[in-house]
C-alpha cells in the first residue's frame, strides 16, 4: 500500500465511513425499571455534562434520572437518581454511583447494578431497577 492509500483510508475512518462493522455500536446504558408490575427500559447515551438530563416520571410518584458520563476520566461513571414527586417539588430518596462499566456482561443476571429496590415511605410504593451496558463501542 502506498502512503496516499493509507492517508485516504485514515481519512474515511476518521469520517466514520471506513468502519461499517462499528456502525450502530455506540455504547449506551439501559436500565430496566419496574413499577406497578410494568417494566420499561430507560436508556442513556454518553453526555459531557449531567446538568441537562431531566428525570422522567415512573408511575405517579417516582422520578428516575440516569446519567452516563464517560469523560472526563475523573468523573466517568453511571449515576442513577430516584426522586419522589411531592406537591412542593421532587425530593431525592435514592442515589447510586457506579464506575464506568467496561463491557456488557455475558452471563444472565442483573447487569452491573444488581437488582435494586427503592421504597417511597409515605405511600408505601416500590420501584425496582437494574442496569446494563449495551454496545461495545466507545461512548
Amino acid at each position: 500500500m502506498n502512503t496516499a492509500s493509507i492517508a485516504l483510508g485514515l481519512f474515511w475512518m476518521a469520517a466514520g465511513l471506513g468502519a461499517p462493522a462499528l456502525a450502530g455500536a455506540e455504547s449506551r446504558i439501559d436500565c430496566h425499571v419496574t413499577y406497578g408490575g410494568a417494566t420499561r427500559v430507560r436508556s442513556a447515551t454518553h453526555v459531557d455534562s449531567p446538568y441537562g438530563i431531566e428525570a422522567v416520571a415512573v408511575g405517579s410518584f417516582f422520578l428516575f434520572k440516569l446519567v452516563f458520563q464517560a469523560r472526563p476520566a475523573d468523573v466517568a461513571g453511571v449515576r442513577i437518581y430516584t426522586y419522589v414527586d411531592r406537591e412542593y417539588g421532587p425530593v431525592p430518596i435514592h442515589q447510586a454511583s457506579h464506575p464506568l462499566p467496561r463491557r456488557r456482561q455475558g452471563a444472565p443476571g442483573y447487569g452491573f447494578t444488581g437488582l435494586q429496590r427503592v421504597y417511597e415511605p409515605v405511600r408505601d410504593s416500590e420501584l425496582e431497577y437494574w442496569c446494563e451496558r449495551v454496545g461495545e463501542g466507545r461512548p
